[in-house]
């Protein structure tokens, strides 16, 4: 049996991330984080009492697939929409700051920007809320967005459609997308939504989670042959090169033409899940802008989802921590399709 993915041949492909391109494209969400203590139960209800010591945010959603690929050092390009609040304003300084260029992030004054809150308490999640309007976004914004996408896709060597069902994603755009990326030849990788997986037909890969592969599938994962199925059902439903699906603790499963690979998990303590789909498709598209096999990429991503569920938070992982992995013989062997 084989290491999926050699040493040298990882050192190799992280070294080139720094000469990649990504163009993500999506949903762009604030992620506010309070973080406190719980000591007691409040007498006016039986719900835990948070003493907040600490509140952050952190670029959510689609730009936090562009903060894992800035994290590891590639070139990145993002097209979204934000509303004209301070939020909005936090995250195009957030995107600016990390000297990103924020050209293509629109400002649409009929929405406001999406932003969802975490209340942390000793390393668990007691509540979450969300502030957001899921209408489709003004056909004007909609516009604007593709006219930048069509602007500096050439400069992209992979597209990330990182959908999180806030408006932006329409069958219209990931067609127009799909067509810009078929014309010249840019992978096309998608982090999909239930609800929208037909619009994603004739990309190259899409990342769903168990949940979404089983929902889109019709056949409820439970088992490896109903996994096989359904990874199977999906990838010719979709026409897709690749299928990627992501099983939380169990890892993650990459169908291609033909050929199965189950990837086991590498985390050794999961703190926190926020995110980690991010970092799959952030890590995967980067991977293959710089080179990677679908197999070798699927591994990367693997490997840093494993780093950054073992952090609190909306995390990212640097190119350090993610060959820090691949030395430290985390890898699994190839078992066989």
């Amino acid at each position: 049996m084989q290491r999926l993915l050699s040493t040298k041949k990882a050192r190799s492909i992280i070294g080139r991330f720094s000469d990649s391109g990504v163009l993500v494209i999506g949903d762009l969400i604030m992620d506010h984080f309070i973080w406190g203590s719980v000591t007691r139960i409040s007498p006016e209800a039986p719900v835990p009492v948070v003493e907040v010591t600490e509140e952050t945010l952190l670029l959510g959603g689609s730009a936090n697939v562009v903060n894992n690929v800035h994290s590891l050092g590639g070139r990145c390009y993002v097209g979204g929409v934000v509303g004209r609040d301070e939020d909005g304003r936090r995250m195009i300084r957030e995107i600016k700051r990390r000297g990103i260029s924020a050209n293509g992030v629109i400002v649409d004054p009929g929405r406001p920007t999406t932003i969802k809150t975490r209340v942390i308490a000793h390393h668990q999640q007691v509540v979450r809320f969300d502030r957001e309007r899921k209408a489709p976004l003004r056909s004007e914004a909609v516009a604007r967005v593709l006219d930048y996408i069509k602007k500096v896709i050439r400069y992209a060597d992979v597209v990330v459609v990182s959908d999180y069902a806030k408006g932006l994603v329409t069958e219209e755009l990931v067609s127009t997308v799909r067509g810009l990326c078929e014309r010249l030849r840019k992978p096309l990788v998608v982090d999909p939504k239930v609800e929208h997986f037909d619009f994603y037909k004739g990309a190259t890969v899409v990342t769903p989670n168990n949940i979404e592969a089983s929902l889109a599938s019709g056949i409820e994962i439970k088992d490896e042959t109903s996994l096989r199925k359904a990874g199977r059902a999906l990838i010719e439903r979709l026409g897709c090169r690749a299928l990627l699906i992501t099983r939380g603790e169990h890892g993650m499963s990459l169908f291609e033409d033909g050929s199965e690979t189950h990837i086991p998990t590498v985390a050794k303590e999961v703190f926190d899940v926020s995110g980690a789909g991010d970092t799959v498709v952030g890590v995967m598209a980067l991977a293959l802008a710089a080179g990677a096999s679908f197999r070798e990429a699927a591994v990367l991503a693997n490997l840093a989802a494993g780093c950054v569920v073992e952090k609190v938070g909306t995390a990212t992982v640097s190119p350090d921590e993610l060959m820090d992995a691949v030395s430290s013989g985390l890898v699994p062997r190839d078992m066989g399709d």
